[in-house]
């Protein structure tokens, strides 16, 4: 016997439809309507009317076979196999992230075709693999953060069986598994949320419209909705963290804060399974409360992607300075954030045109992630260039470099590992043609204040977009690719071999410069990085350069000559003492 339950506090009807039935519900004091369905079992369809409307999936439903307008179907989770008893992930001070979105990272674009390039993530030494979105979207194609359907695995990844095989895999060669989720809004096609309560509020804007209703009346369903869905996905789909998407759109003033009450509720979990989980938050606020503890008024999450980094070391390679890069540019920008956490602690930003941000004192550099690339700063580009089309082979050594030997969690984005050519671009899959043309327009209206031409925009809609996006593991049958793979490889080994390198105190952080001269020198303990972001040799004076042995270098004729090191043409030299 199964009890089928739905909250819809506002509803004066509720009904199931399953199994050629249509079963009236019965409502409780809290607003839960429930009824028993003998017949439910896994593999079983169904759905909700409510107020002779719909009837419409499960806000909760686990597998969505048909798309986001179909019936539910009922999962019993405990009929998999799993075959990770025993499991821990390594501490995320010493993990390598790798960024991947399943549609795109093979041919097939499937869980199951990602188990196959597991062993190459293995090989490169990677600890952590975090997904993309993968709560089922629009159509079959997206990046997922448009998801209506939270409980249920996108259906063309695999659906729930895929997934489960997918971490399963991961879990077996050794790695863990992280899951980006939306908790700041719902995609516009297939939100049915509102058929069925106060899930939203228009107390607050957000750039996809209404809030997420955290705080006003009725919220307290809410928070558990969203707290509850990610108690699944680690509970249910062994995944080893989250990471959150946009926090910063999460609008809640409750003493309480919605994230604060998500970390406890992850680390009771955690007590439970007794399995290490972490939480992972995006946030453009540079607020380090997002990863203080409670105790001191902060939201007790583990870790937070740091921006100010990207910005920065983008910004220096490449000289970009349109959109937010015009807030960066400079090496003493560079070594800010790489010896005090974020560039913006409190001043003022040219961009913002305001103050922003608050030092991180006291703050652990591994409780920063740090990356030369993501999915965002790829794919909102026009043209979804990755780093590796607008940089030298040697500047995009130097950006790997400096991710690799700073204080923060590295992260890759697929594809960076072998300088992937291809582009990830945005892409969407609408059933519905108003929708896909509203993203259409969009789309070339936000780049046509950056000049660019209206027709260049490729179309997020045609699915040669789609296809363009996805990697070419051919490349790394490439002599140059594999060049930059054996770079890659170097530097993880030696960040796992070096504990100066995971070593998480940004006090033992010490970053030299010259402006003019364009190298800066980092120290890090025993390890020196030297950088020259010139276009021509300099020799660059150090202290305590002639004890120190040469274990990575870009290129071979490096000298090292008492207290100077000579760094030809964009080359980066890393010493270790």
């Amino acid at each position: 016997m199964v009890d089928m339950r739905v909250w819809a506090p506002q509803a004066h009807e509720v009904t199931l439809h399953s199994n050629n039935q249509v079963l009236a519900m019965t409502k409780d004091a809290e607003g839960w309507w429930h009824v028993d369905a003998p017949f439910m079992h896994h593999g079983v369809d169904y759905a909700y009317g409510v107020d002779g409307n719909g009837p419409f999936p499960d806000p909760r439903s686990f597998w969505q076979p048909n798309g986001i307008h179909g019936f539910s179907r009922w999962v019993d989770h405990s009929l998999f196999a799993w075959t990770d008893a025993g499991w821990q992930q390594p501490p995320l001070g010493s993990a390598v992230i790798y960024e991947l979105h399943v549609g795109t990272f093979t041919r097939e674009g499937t869980c199951s075709a990602a188990i196959g390039r597991l062993d190459h993530l293995v090989e490169l030494g990677i600890t952590h693999v975090e997904l993309m979105p993968v709560a089922q979207f629009s159509g079959s194609r997206g990046w997922g953060y448009d998801g209506v359907d939270l409980y249920a695995p996108h259906q063309a990844y695999g659906g729930p069986e895929g997934m489960k095989h997918l971490v399963d895999a991961c879990h077996q060669r050794g790695l863990a598994v992280l899951l980006d989720v939306v908790y700041n809004h719902l995609g516009p096609a297939g939100n049915y949320l509102n058929q069925f309560a106060p899930y939203f509020t228009d107390r607050y804007a957000t750039p996809w419209g209404d809030a997420v209703n955290f705080d006003e009346q009725d919220s307290n369903e809410v928070r558990q909705f969203f707290i509850e869905n990610a108690i699944m996905w680690l509970q249910d789909y062994h995944f080893d963290g989250l990471r959150i998407d946009a926090i910063h759109a999460i609008l809640d003033t409750s003493a309480i804060h919605f994230l604060e009450a998500l970390a406890n509720a992850v680390k009771n979990l955690e007590t439970a399974l007794g399995r290490h989980l972490v939480l992972i938050a995006e946030s453009d606020l540079n607020d380090p409360r997002v990863v203080r503890p409670p105790a001191v008024g902060g939201y007790g999450i583990d870790a937070q992607w740091n921006e100010d980094f990207h910005h920065a070391l983008h910004a220096v390679l490449t000289g970009e300075n349109q959109g937010y890069y015009q807030d960066f540019g400079t090496l003493a920008q560079l070594a800010r954030v790489l010896t005090q956490g974020l560039v913006y602690d409190g001043c003022y930003s040219v961009y913002r045109r305001r103050c922003h941000g608050r030092p991180a004192t006291g703050i652990f550099g591994t409780q920063f992630v740090g990356c030369l690339q993501n999915h965002d700063q790829v794919g909102n580009r026009a043209l979804g260039e990755r780093t590796s089309r607008l940089l030298s082979v040697d500047l995009l050594k130097i950006g790997a470099a400096l991710v690799m030997t700073s204080p923060f969690v590295p992260m890759l984005f697929q594809g960076e590992e072998w300088g992937a050519s291809t582009p990830f671009l945005y892409f969407t899959d609408h059933q519905e043609p108003e929708l896909g043309a509203a993203v259409k327009r969009g789309r070339r209206k936000e780049f046509a204040a950056f000049g660019w031409e209206s027709e260049e925009i490729p179309d997020p809609q045609a699915e040669e977009t789609f296809l363009q996006s996805r990697l070419n593991w051919d490349e790394l049958q490439k002599e140059s690719s594999n060049r930059v793979l054996a770079w890659y490889q170097s530097l993880i080994q030696l960040r796992r071999r070096l504990p100066d390198l995971t070593d998480g105190r940004m006090e033992k952080t010490c970053v030299f410069y010259d402006e003019t001269a364009r190298w800066l020198v980092m120290t890090r303990g025993s390890v020196m990085v030297a950088c020259n972001f010139s276009q021509v040799p300099q020799s660059v004076v150090c202290s305590d350069v002639k004890d120190k042995k040469m274990v990575l270098c870009s290129k071979n004729d490096l000298v090292v000559k008492e207290e100077a090191l000579l760094l030809p043409e964009e080359t980066v030299a890393i010493l270790v003492g």
